[in-house]
């Protein structure tokens, strides 16, 4: 076979194989906008009831007759700025308190060699296996004798939400065991503390894990039901949003409610979502750098 021939083979073979990749690529972003247009659908439905003014009640029609703000006005005279509070409050200490915790025991599992850091990792993973509703009734009564229930159970899911954080190193943990350690043996030299190491040249660097740690720790209060509905039953003071507009929705009050629920959402998803799209990048690498074995 001559060169010529050799050469129109494999420039067939090279356009062949780029044709089915652009075909295979085509044919994953149909699928992938189908997937978001579904997975958007309810979004939208919810966002247009928001504006919603010529009914309260449930419709057969996504698109509003008449627009207006009128739902997101009557939300102020409702408990639902309390309800907002109180998650904002449960979700800014607990990003807080559960990233030190968080970041601390990441990074003494992985630069600190001692006795019993394998076993306690065995522990802590095999621990985090177990649902945490089989815990919900002791520390219920445990809160319920500390006052922090009801109308005062702001504080105890702050309490339960960061208690046992320490157990949720894996992913930082993983990001800091791609750091070299040189680095803090060259900060130890020239005289630097652990504190100082910490705080100075690893954190600097792991600013990907670091935002990936904040986002995880808020968007769990800020979205929690179950627990929350646990302890703040009887009193509308101490519920967040997620049980106060749940409330909205039953028989006696969808009917008058349902578009105040729409806006409700809309206004909850609304901080999470922009610190999403802001942080994404960091997201992203936070969790594949974090991705490795360590």
């Amino acid at each position: 076979m001559s060169e010529k021939n050799i050469s129109s083979a494999i420039e067939k073979r090279h356009m062949g194989l780029k044709a089915s990749r652009n075909l295979s690529n085509t044919a994953i972003y149909i699928l992938l906008v189908a997937i978001s247009i579904i997975w958007l659908v309810p979004f939208a439905c919810i966002l247009l009831q928001s504006f919603r003014v010529e009914s309260t009640h449930q419709v057969g029609y996504v698109i509003p007759h008449v627009w207006g703000l009128d739902n997101y006005k009557n939300l102020l005279n409702t408990d639902f700025p309390k309800w907002y509070l109180n998650t904002f409050i449960a979700a800014m200490a607990t990003a807080v308190f559960q990233t030190i915790i968080v970041l601390c025991m990441s990074y003494t599992l992985s630069r600190f060699r001692f006795k019993l850091r394998k076993p306690l990792m065995r522990f802590m993973l095999i621990l985090g296996m177990f649902p945490g509703m089989l815990t919900m009734i002791i520390l219920y009564n445990v809160l319920k004798d500390l006052g922090m229930t009801q109308a005062n159970s702001v504080p105890g899911l702050i309490l339960v939400y960061i208690a046992s954080s320490g157990m949720g190193y894996y992913v930082s943990k993983g990001f800091f065991d791609t750091i070299p350690k040189s680095l803090d043996e060259a900060a130890r030299v020239d005289g630097a503390t652990r504190l100082q190491v910490l705080m100075k040249i690893i954190l600097p660097l792991a600013k990907p894990i670091v935002i990936y740690t904040i986002l995880t720790a808020f968007m769990a209060p800020w979205g929690d039901y179950v627990f929350a509905r646990y302890i703040s039953f009887g009193t509308s003071s101490g519920k967040n949003v997620a049980v106060g507009l749940y409330d909205w929705l039953n028989h006696d009050q969808i009917a008058k409610c349902y578009t105040m629920f729409c806006a409700g959402g809309v206004l909850v998803a609304l901080p999470v979502t922009v610190l999403f799209m802001c942080l994404q990048k960091y997201y992203v690498e936070g969790v594949t750098g974090g991705a490795v074995k360590g």
